[in-house]
């Protein structure tokens, strides 16, 4: 079993890096063009989020974490690059609009959930707690690509919303869920299966 636990969350890194890569192609013609265009911030600022808390789940975590805490990792490296970027090259109001995000969310929410969860609680108390506001921070991050659906459809085109990324979202989805299952932890298995509705 324990074999199994591994090839799956093996394959589930290994999917979620495509995810975490998935966007390359859109910042590549950001660079390019030296423009953000419509693109919205709003999904790499609540990846970044995620990642980071699941990142200090996984830490924690006494079984089975050591796999969402890399790829998660591996997850903030990549959302970090994104964020920069985006920041480089958005207009004014846009950046000042991203600046906003970041400081409220990838700075301040994040600081007071670590700092909530590890002053105030203990060991399977501080997990539980950890794991219901990665499961609700989830929510968050698997509605942001609406934000993207949204200007698909007042552009008339799909080039906002790349399909690799809503692919890997899909096996992303599927492949934690059997992970969350073989090891029995509800907080992954509770909100993962989300892109497997989009």
């Amino acid at each position: 079993m324990e074999g199994l636990i591994l090839f799956i969350g093996v394959i589930g890194n290994i999917i979620s890096v495509l995810m975490f890569l998935a966007p390359v192609g859109t910042f590549w013609r950001i660079v390019k063009h030296r423009s953000t265009e419509d693109f919205e911030s709003l999904p790499y600022v609540c990846t970044f989020l995620n990642s980071f808390l699941w990142t200090y789940y996984g830490i924690i975590r006494p079984n089975g974490g050591f796999l969402v805490a890399t790829v998660n990792g591996f997850g903030v490296v990549v959302e970090i690059i994104y964020l920069i970027l985006f920041l480089v090259y958005a207009p004014a109001k846009m950046r000042a609009k991203t600046a906003i995000l970041i400081g409220t969310l990838d700075v301040g929410f994040l600081a007071a959930a670590i700092l909530a969860t590890w002053l105030a609680l203990q060991g399977e108390t501080r997990i539980a707690a950890l794991g219901i506001i990665c499961a609700g921070l989830n929510i968050m991050m698997y509605g942001s690509p609406l934000v993207a659906m949204k200007t698909v459809i007042t552009t008339k085109s799909v080039e906002y919303m790349p399909f690799f990324l809503s692919f890997f979202f899909f096996l992303n989805g599927g492949v934690w869920t059997l992970y969350a299952w073989l090891i029995r932890d509800v907080f992954l298995g509770v909100i993962i299966p989300i892109p497997l509705f989009f």
